[in-house]
Order: structure tokens, then C-alpha cells, then sequence
């Protein structure tokens, strides 16, 4: 599992209105290349992106769901990226010094990314979830207010 935190200059909600427009999961989740199809309702619980990951022409089409979602406050979701494999990603928002602190946990859960587990790995998935982030601030705070 790797962990990052952050801090973003705006409120939980805008975060959230963020997070919860699944057209834009490809401008913050690294390794996504496009988005086919949003499921009404997302982020509800059991809707899903539909997404590609890889580099024309090898783009991979998978999808990712969610498996909890809290308003303004969490979202679990099942990530999947064959033949990568599967990880289950929490993001924690929490109201912080007039903004917004930000926890992105992954957990590989199948697949070569569950098989390999050191400290090399670890470290790129953290790398990797530092610019999800990063990608996640500049979207949401370049948005302006409102």
C-alpha cells in the first residue's frame, strides 16, 4: 500500500464536484488516456468509469467502480487496469486551514502490481499517487471559484 497527502486552497466540496465528474478522472488519474463512458449517478456506489490506459494504438480499455462513496468526505473505489491488474484506491477529503487536506491511498489488490510487494514498487506507487495529487490541485484550484 502507498499513501500520499496534500493540501488544496478550496473547500471539500469543490474538491468533491471535482472528483465526482467522472469526464475528468483522466486529467488527474495518471495512466489514463481517455474516457469512454460515465455511469449515471457517479459516484454512487456500484457506478463506473468506463476508461483506456496505454498509448495509442495500445490502448487498453478497462473500467473502474465505485465501491463507497461519502459526500464531500470519501470515495473507495476499484481501479482496473488488466493486465496490470487491480488496486483499491481511498480519497479522503477533509476541511484544513480554510481548504482542503487530502489523503489518496492504494492498495494493489490483484494481478502483478498485488504480486510484487517492496519498497521499489511502494515508492513508484507513491511517486505516482504524488502526481495524481498534484494533477488533482492544479484541476481543481485552476477551475476559479465557483
Amino acid at each position: 500500500m502507498a499513501e500520499v497527502t496534500g493540501h488544496i486552497a478550496t473547500t471539500p466540496e469543490r474538491v468533491w464536484t471535482t472528483l465526482a465528474d467522472g469526464w475528468l478522472y483522466s486529467a488527474w488519474v495518471v495512466g489514463t488516456s481517455k474516457i469512454r463512458a460515465v455511469d449515471a449517478g457517479f459516484p454512487g456506489a456500484g457506478t463506473k468509469i468506463h476508461h483506456a490506459f496505454g498509448v495509442w494504438p495500445a490502448l487498453i480499455q478497462d473500467e473502474t467502480e465505485v465501491l463507497a462513496s461519502q459526500p464531500v468526505q470519501h470515495l473507495l473505489l476499484q481501479a482496473r487496469g488488466w493486465p496490470a491488474g487491480e488496486a483499491t484506491t481511498a480519497i479522503d477529503l477533509t476541511p484544513s486551514g480554510g481548504g482542503t487536506a487530502i489523503r489518496i491511498a492504494e492498495t494493489p489488490t490483484k494481478g502483478p502490481g498485488a504480486w510484487i510487494n517492496n519498497p521499489l514498487a511502494e515508492a513508484l506507487l507513491k511517486r505516482r499517487l504524488g502526481e495524481c495529487c498534484e494533477r488533482l490541485r492544479l484541476l481543481v484550484e485552476g477551475r476559479g471559484p465557483g
